[in-house]
């Protein structure tokens, strides 16, 4: 019986090797606002500086460099919702390797563009399916169709010893211990990666994954003991939503992984704004995980060092507005309700002027029967300049007599209103 896999350290150096034809170690810098906010010596791994914005071009160039020349006369494939494909169109324009490029339907038209630039005329995109694993799965068609070498995100050797130049570059760097990594886990390449390296160079290290709560396959893994695929998941982190990760990443994660935490999208969106006002800093939904985790941990990581991989910025500029949204709806700034007001004259008059309170706002007011203004139902939103005045304007709306449904806590019902 063969052994299992697990990534040496022989392999990861080499991978080190073969990417300095392509790239110089991303920084490593401190956070002043972070560090103060948690007392800790907050670590910045900036691969949302990478060439082509996210690590994901580790592991892409190494598995692309193994081919050998028959290989790559045959072209390849890939399924990406985004910086993997980036990754490999990097690399067949720098092979000169022709590929075919499997993505969702539903990725942000930025990444899309962005993969036709660095393929440079290599790369064919192909848009299928609404989710990473149903374009996933028509890459692998393809290959077995048109005899094509496929490229996998996540789940190869190859790939997550690239990826775990992200951990073996940390180290390189660092003078004093590290107590606490946290990485963003998608399929799991780079937190198996990196966490291997670190279990083998710096094993007290605590490696925390952090998954999108809508799409945290690997926990789900965790608590089952084998790799399991989710029926439904959030999208919204794209780079990080997968509905089944990987059974080799599966099996170095249980390793290496001291815990998971799951992260409310909402958290996320928190998180990317804070970092752009704060720090200019521009990140992806992904991108922002490993930094949304912090508040979860910070009685345990007070007074300690602690890095955070920042993954990618692939964001694209139009998703700022539901962004905020989310951000609000997480905060306690954001309400929705439908208001069924009472049928007399003034009602509307009635609920601006004494349900609302002094600094809330009307963001949002639909009527929801068009032939019948005074006795239908409105749907309402309400911007709150302070989540804790929430209490004071549902008591309000009780006094004056105002029958409401409130959304925000009827997921159904809310996506079917608002969207």
């Amino acid at each position: 019986m063969s052994k299992p896999y697990f990534p040496s350290l022989e392999e990861i150096q080499k991978a080190e090797e073969t990417l300095k034809e392509i790239l110089i170690p991303t920084p490593l810098s401190k956070n002043r606002h972070l560090s103060d906010k948690y007392e800790a010596n907050i670590l910045f791994k900036r691969e949302d500086l990478q060439v082509v914005r996210s690590y994901k071009i580790r592991g892409a160039y190494n598995k692309m460099r193994s081919l050998n020349s028959e290989e790559m006369e045959r072209g390849i494939a890939c399924a990406s919702a985004g910086n993997h494909a980036q990754g490999v169109a990097f690399s067949c324009n720098m092979l000169k390797v022709n590929g075919q490029i499997f993505m969702p339907v539903t990725t942000p038209k930025q990444k899309i563009n962005q993969v036709k630039m660095f393929g440079n005329g290599f790369v064919e995109i192909i848009l299928v399916g609404d989710t990473f694993d149903q374009a996933n799965t028509a890459a692998i068609e393809a290959c077995e169709k048109n005899n094509l070498v496929f490229i996998p995100p996540f789940n190869d050797p190859k790939i997550i010893e690239g990826q775990a130049t992200v951990g073996l570059e940390i180290l390189n760097e660092v003078k004093e211990h590290i107590d606490y990594v946290f990485v963003p886990i998608g399929g799991g390449g780079l937190a198996s990666g990196l966490g291997s390296y670190f279990k083998m160079m710096s094993p007290n290290t605590k490696i925390i994954g952090v998954e999108p709560a809508g799409a945290a396959s690997m926990k789900a893994a965790f608590d089952n003991g084998k790799v399991v695929e989710l029926k439904e998941i959030n999208k919204f982190v794209d780079g990080a939503a997968v509905q089944k990760v990987g059974e080799i990443t599966f099996e170095v994660c249980r390793q290496v992984i001291d815990e998971i935490i799951p992260v409310p999208e909402g958290k996320v969106c928190s998180t990317i704004l804070n970092l752009y006002n704060y720090d200019a800093i521009v990140v992806e939904p992904a991108g922002a995980l490993s930094i949304s985790a912090l508040s979860f941990y910070k009685e345990e990581i007070k007074g300690k060092n602690v890095v955070c991989v920042i993954s990618g910025s692939n964001n694209d500029i139009t998703r700022m507005e539901e962004i905020k949204e989310r951000s609000m709806l997480y905060e306690g700034h954001k309400h929705y309700f439908v208001v069924r007001f009472p049928q007399r004259a003034g009602a509307l008059q009635n609920f601006v002027n004494n349900a609302l309170g002094e600094n809330d706002d009307i963001t949002f007011f639909e009527y929801k029967k068009k032939n019948n203004r005074e006795k239908g139902p409105a749907l309402i939103g309400v911007e709150l300049q302070n989540p804790k005045d929430f209490e004071g304007l549902k008591e309000r709306m009780e006094e004056q007599g105002i029958v409401y449904q409130y959304l925000n806590d009827d997921p159904i019902l809310f996506e079917f209103l608002i969207g």
